[in-house]
């Protein structure tokens, strides 16, 4: 579980960048994928302390 995890957040984290490289900070598209790292990092996070 904690490594497909970890496979999520690195593959998010490289889109949020991607992304981040093409579109304003701001951007729709930009703010939902670093939403959905952040719900990853929350999970992860929770997984961990157990």
């Amino acid at each position: 579980m904690d490594n497909l995890l970890l496979k999520e957040i690195e593959q998010c984290r490289k889109e949020m960048i991607t992304l981040s490289n093409k579109y304003k900070l701001t951007s729709e598209v930009v703010v939902e994928t670093s939403k959905k790292l952040d719900q990853l990092l929350n999970q992860y996070q929770l997984v961990s302390n157990r």
